[in-house]
């Protein structure tokens, strides 16, 4: 895999998949292997895809300062990624915690940034909070299905901060349109967490200051495309719909039958909307 330097010397890997004009993409987890992204539902036909790995996770080194997993301050690693490039403007996409990454590099590089795509996004940047109420109501749009009672005892569990460790895997579900072998097996590989330290620093404090963020973004020249899944109990479409009012020029799009991974749920329909707005 190709590597290049950040700017503590910590060694950073990434992967390429695809042809065509180069996306930087993000991951979420926060802080999880670039892989369970794959090639998000076949859009290296159409992009060349830009894996990061952020630093300590997937094939990036560990940096000797463990506070530099801090949301904020991998906003360098982006930066240092685009310079290696020899990029003078990325199209970027973040999908879930790594939306919070591709934020902070919006609002701190707003002149290296051609289109932003933030998938399922988390808005811990913009200091919006999902309601406990909301990612209910959201459940409750699959209570026709046949693990429904089981999850929804579960995420009601969840949301009324009275989870035990069998609450937070019995609502798996809910993050998938369809619960069928192929989301098992991709849930089983986004809920390995080979770094913790890594997981519980990227949101310590400092990490976010929402009040300058959204004062950054309130000018940012570029398009954003916000996508939220129909399902998704994680980024309800309520809660994404309040963040893309933050964006002077946003895109928002439900994906219909989508959970947290639309590239999983219909690919062709995700792999479209991407590519629609990217060429535009």
């Amino acid at each position: 895999m190709p590597t290049f330097s950040a700017p503590d010397g910590t060694l950073l890997s990434y992967r390429i998949t695809g042809d065509g004009d180069p996306l930087v993409c993000l991951a979420g987890g926060p802080m999880k292997d670039s892989r369970y992204l794959d090639d998000l539902g076949g859009l290296s036909r159409h992009r060349q895809l830009i894996m990061l790995d952020l630093r300590g996770t997937g094939q990036s080194a560990t940096p000797e300062d463990v506070s530099s997993y801090r949301c904020d301050r991998l906003v360098d690693d982006v930066e240092a990624l685009r310079e290696h490039l020899n990029l003078d403007r990325i199209d970027l996409l973040g999908h879930s915690a790594g939306t919070n990454l591709a934020t902070l590099y919006a609002a701190r590089f707003p002149e290296h940034v051609r289109k932003l795509v933030l998938v399922t996004p988390s808005a811990f940047a913009v200091g919006i909070t999902v309601t406990g109420e909301i990612r209910l109501d959201t459940a409750r749009l699959r209570k026709d299905e046949p693990w429904f009672p089981t999850a929804y005892a579960a995420l009601e569990a969840v949301t009324g901060n009275r989870a035990g460790d069998d609450d937070w895997s019995a609502i798996d579900p809910f993050f998938h349109g369809r619960w069928d072998t192929t989301a098992r097996e991709h849930q089983a590989t986004f809920s390995a967490q080979p770094n913790p330290e890594a997981a519980r620093t990227f949101a310590a404090e400092g990490a976010f200051t929402p009040e300058a963020t959204r004062t950054a973004l309130a000018t940012l020249p570029a398009p954003v495309l916000l996508l939220a899944g129909e399902f998704d109990v994680n980024s309800p479409p309520p809660s994404v719909a309040e963040f893309a009012g933050l964006w002077p020029d946003a895109s928002f799009v439900v994906q219909p039958g989508a959970g947290h991974y639309p590239w999983l749920d219909d690919a062709d329909l995700f792999v479209a909307t991407l590519t629609a707005f990217l060429r535009s």
